[in-house]
């Protein structure tokens, strides 16, 4: 795996590749590195965290661009409460900063966004910020933006989990009625493709209990750039390499079927 750093040329020739051919309709990014970025260059975590932001507005930009149906991005997890109080309060500002800033500038681009995630630890404020922007943008459909914000991929499965066993002791469920398709229908995803591409910043290869249902089937990229750094290239290039990839869903294709 090697970083990001594409000549002129090169870009060009992976943005025709990435525009020829249809994206992937649902691109999920586990958006790493602020800290670290802030690090070295001997600045305060807070500001590599603002900066990440700016990162996000230019990725919703260029997402519009190649014409991505879905963008989940991985905000907050649900283990970064245990970070210390002042950057985890850092990360609460930044969140409510950039709904008031930017939910009007989503509309009027025809963004949806919508937050998944626990909310009943939620500051009520923040809260009511999130529901207020996801009614104002309910109807656009150009791009499904989605905030994974204090989201943990086990606690959504447990709580799908508790919720059909609590049908089947109810008598409303049948044991035997619950398919992958039945506990898919319950996630917080439910009406979104599933994700294509997962994208994974700063170097790191795991998946950090991220959609751990979800992206069964998505191609994983490892990008080593710092997500404050990141931009329409690296998109660009992580889906030059999606296509680049022979996507068989368990079976045969192509040259692997003879």
């Amino acid at each position: 795996m090697t970083s990001v750093s594409l000549t002129t040329q090169e870009f060009g020739m992976l943005g025709e590749q990435a525009q020829r051919l249809p994206p992937p309709r649902h691109v999920a990014i586990i958006m790493d590195g602020n800290g670290r970025w802030a690090h070295q260059r001997h600045l305060p975590r807070a500001l590599g965290h603002r900066m990440g932001v700016e990162a996000v507005r230019r990725t919703i930009k260029s997402a519009m661009e190649l014409g991505i149906d879905c963008l989940t991005l991985y905000s907050f997890s649900a283990e970064n409460w245990s970070r210390p109080s002042r950057e985890v309060n850092d990360l609460m500002r930044l969140m409510k900063r950039f709904i008031m800033r930017d939910s009007a500038e989503l509309d009027a681009s025809g963004v949806r966004l919508r937050v998944i995630g626990e909310r009943d630890s939620v500051d009520p404020e923040l809260r009511r910020l999130i529901e207020d922007a996801e009614e104002l943008t309910r109807a656009n459909r150009r791009l499904d933006l989605v905030i994974a914000f204090n989201y943990g991929a086990r606690q959504e499965i447990a709580s799908v989990a508790r919720n059909l066993a609590e049908a089947v002791r109810s008598g409303t469920l049948e044991a035997d009625a619950i398919t992958p398709e039945r506990f898919e229908a319950a996630l917080m995803t439910a009406d979104l493709p599933e994700p294509e591409l997962l994208i994974r910043t700063s170097g790191e290869q795991r998946l950090s209990n991220f959609l751990l249902w979800q992206l069964a089937y998505a191609e994983f990229v490892f990008l080593d750039v710092k997500w404050p750094d990141f931009g329409k290239a690296h998109l660009v290039d992580a889906i030059a390499r999606y296509h680049q990839r022979e996507r068989r869903f368990g079976g045969l294709t192509g040259s692997s079927s003879r």
